[in-house]
């Protein structure tokens, strides 16, 4: 009963840590502006998915998709045997699926393969970022804590698929020696291979089983609570993320609600927009960007895939845009926290333009929407980097020299070149 006891307050806690963090990121994204993208339910279904359980995208990378395909698979099926760890350490049983027979043999035989898959291609993506250190996981947004996060993550699961292949290894022994309530149950093609290691002595054995399944269970819930401050909340905002995503061609501009106002007015004086605040063009800071903006941020994986494909970055300009999605994300996170501490409307002297992205990185992009095809996750850096442009122009009248006489010759001459209109044909005169 104690264990029972121990299990549920670790499981309760768990649970209510992890709500505790979502609600405070769910809030972070609601900082952002009303966004409507509730329409073509069907096609946004369908985007979901293909690109984030299809992982469709992923594959124009072909070794690492299988690698992650193993990845995610296990995640998603291995976990299946949470199931029975829960009922199990709620109720005091062991095994308790064990009465589905040839099936459940069936089930923890796949489950071990999966397990064996996972460490493999988390040792690989080990070494493809520590050893062969693949350029695209470089950068100097890539230092200290988003570096270490990646391997946190991946050195974490290796060692709960190790210990569920002990806890495996160590309980088909124990089934062998026909020990107390070990019954024979289960297919064990990988711990198999392990239990010649193990010690031969029951109460070893036992011990191992039980830190093992004692390990693998709050590993799992330390794991789940680790997600709020780590990259890989993608495992989650990647479903809502896709759905959610943009479904209009690629390089099609929004238009402002507060320059049609304005459009509107000029052509009716009769015309009263109907929300009469005054309009604000583009973005400063996060609480100017809309709450799809602000979820994708958060749902960044920070692959690279966005900077390796990204034309500014690899001519050596200041440009990434996935420095553009982590810098957003940070700066979210600290508004939060004013939010916490000094209330909603506190204002830290700060914004996203200047304070975290510069000018030289929004001046940089040539809104090629690279990034956004190579996302995996359909995430969009260019609306955020077109947002600050708008705000940077319109609200400032602060844009590069070249922007501005473009601007100027668009205004007086019709078109971006200093030639008059009249003289636009004269090339065609010239014999």
């Amino acid at each position: 009963m104690l264990a029972q006891l121990i299990f549920l307050v670790i499981t309760l806690a768990g649970v209510a840590f992890f709500t505790f963090n979502a609600r405070k990121v769910i809030r972070n994204i609601k900082i952002g502006r009303p966004a409507q993208r509730n329409d073509k339910p069907g096609k946004r279904w369908m985007t979901m998915l293909r690109v984030a359980f299809g992982q469709t995208k992923m594959a124009k990378r072909p070794v690492p998709f299988l690698l992650h395909l193993v990845v995610y698979l296990g995640f998603v099926i291995i976990n299946i045997e949470v199931l029975e760890i829960m009922i199990d350490g709620i109720f005091g049983t062991h095994r308790v699926f064990a009465g589905l027979g040839g099936f459940y043999n069936f089930l923890i035989g796949s489950f071990e393969l999966l397990a064996l898959g996972v460490w493999l291609a988390c040792a690989i993506f080990l070494i493809r970022r520590n050893i062969l250190k693949l350029k695209r996981f470089s950068g100097v947004e890539m230092k200290t804590w988003p570096k270490s996060d990646a391997n946190y993550i991946l050195i974490t699961e290796i060692l709960l698929m190790t210990a569920f292949l002990l806890m495996n290894a160590a309980d088909a022994k124990l089934q062998a020696l026909h020990e107390g309530h070990y019954l024979s149950a289960g297919s064990f093609p990988v711990s198999a291979y392990l239990q010649n290691l193990l010690p031969s002595s029951t109460s070893s054995l036992i011990l191992l089983e039980r830190v093992c399944w004692w390990f693998h269970i709050i590993g799992i819930f330390a794991f789940l609570n680790y997600l709020p401050y780590s990259k890989h909340f993608h495992i989650l905002f990647a479903f809502p993320n896709t759905y959610f995503s943009n479904l209009e061609p690629k390089g099609e501009f929004n238009n402002m609600d507060s320059v049609t106002n304005e459009v509107k007015a000029m052509l009716d004086p009769t015309f009263v927009p109907a929300d009469a605040a005054p309009g604000k063009f583009g973005a400063k800071d996060v609480n100017d960007l809309t709450w799809i903006n602000l979820m994708n941020a958060y749902t960044c994986t920070e692959c690279g895939r966005c900077t390796s494909v990204c034309p500014a970055n690899i001519t050596g300009k200041l440009l990434s845009p996935r420095k553009i999605m982590m810098d957003t994300r940070d700066r979210m996170e600290e508004v939060g926290k004013n939010i916490e501490k000094h209330g909603k409307d506190f204002q830290d002297g700060k914004a996203l333009l200047d304070d975290y992205i510069t000018r030289e990185e929004i001046w940089a992009c040539t809104s090629c929407n690279a990034c956004t095809e190579a996302c995996p996750i359909n995430i969009d850096p260019l609306a955020i980097i077109v947002d600050l442009r708008r705000y940077a122009v319109m609200e400032e009248s602060v844009a590069p020299s070249s922007i501005n006489a473009m601007l100027g010759n668009v205004e007086n001459n019709g078109a971006p070149w200093k030639y008059s209109p009249a003289d636009r044909l004269n090339w065609a005169n010239q014999e």
